[in-house]
């Protein structure tokens, strides 16, 4: 440790101390039968993956069950309709490595999982994900290596399921004014906002 800051693992466990003994053993190797519901019922996850010019986390969302549960060694992610700035397969291609924080609405508990991960084409396993008759560029095979449960102090602390927490989205700048802002008014926000709304139900799948 330097002045303010740390910068060796020692320093960094004798500031936090030891971990609860039930937050190393929660964690397992495979998808326990306790876990599996958890997977099932979640309709959003982040896919954090790293690549040669960085890292990415990128939101992955479907009606509850869309990650498929092929054994308790593998899940399956479906690659929906998107920019095509594939940042997260780009990552992948480099280096399989990835990882999922899984939220379920109303619950405080999340789940994450770390696992290795390819991209998969076969007719067969894009077919288990077709959707008002629209299938995935791809799907994510992913070798699970750790899976645990976070415990719920981030998402009482966040408020995230409280109601009355949620903001107006006038709160907030919009698409367009973003796009509009960081192009420097070369891009015609007005124009993008008025059309997103039907773009994005027509393009939703």
């Amino acid at each position: 440790m330097s002045g303010d800051i740390i910068n060796d693992l020692a320093a960094l466990e004798q500031l936090y101390g030891k971990p609860a003994a039930p937050s190393v053993f929660k964690e397992v190797s495979y998808i326990h039968p306790a876990y599996r519901p958890f997977i099932e019922a979640a309709p959003f996850a982040a896919l954090s993956t790293v690549g040669p010019d960085g890292m990415d986390v990128s939101p992955r969302g479907d009606p509850a069950g869309f990650i498929q549960i092929e054994d308790e060694k593998t899940l399956l992610l479906p690659d929906r309709r998107g920019n095509n700035r594939i940042d997260s397969l780009r990552n992948i291609l480099h280096d399989n490595r990835v990882a999922l924080l899984l939220l379920i609405p109303g619950i405080g508990e999340t789940l994450r999982i770390n696992g290795r991960a390819e991209i998969v084409v076969t007719p067969a396993v894009l077919q288990r994900f077709a959707h008002r008759n629209q299938l995935p560029r791809s799907v994510l095979r992913i070798r699970v290596e750790a899976v645990f449960f976070q415990c719920s102090r981030a998402i009482l602390r966040s408020g995230l399921w409280e109601e009355g927490r949620r903001l107006e989205r006038s709160a907030l700048p919009s698409p367009g004014q973003i796009l509009a802002a960081v192009s420097q008014t070369r891009f015609d926000g007005e124009e993008y906002d008025n059309a997103l709304p039907q773009r994005l139900k027509d393009t939703l799948y």
